[in-house]
């Protein structure tokens, strides 16, 4: 559920209301009790993302790990390789 700001035009109170995205505009100011509430378009929050995999380094020159031994493509080892 997203966080809206709302201002009042009548007393200038600013406020955050935690809504769901169905739910109707508050209509009332909070302080003054007028029914001057207007919804503030805002430029919302950015994604965060947590963990590895996220970016275009933390796939190049990754050593190989034992996913790659059960997908058939083992490298040899330099005893193997003699």
């Amino acid at each position: 559920m997203p966080t809206y700001e709302y201002l009042c035009h009548n007393c200038g109170y600013t406020f955050e209301k935690f809504q769901n995205i169905s739910e109707e505009p508050v209509k009332t100011c909070p302080k003054c009790g007028q029914n001057e509430v207007h919804r503030l378009i805002s430029g919302g929050s950015g994604v965060i993302f947590k963990g590895t995999g996220f970016y275009k380094t933390d796939y190049a020159n990754k050593p190989k790990t034992d996913e790659t031994l059960k997908t058939g493509t083992k490298s040899k080892t330099s005893s193997e390789k003699t």
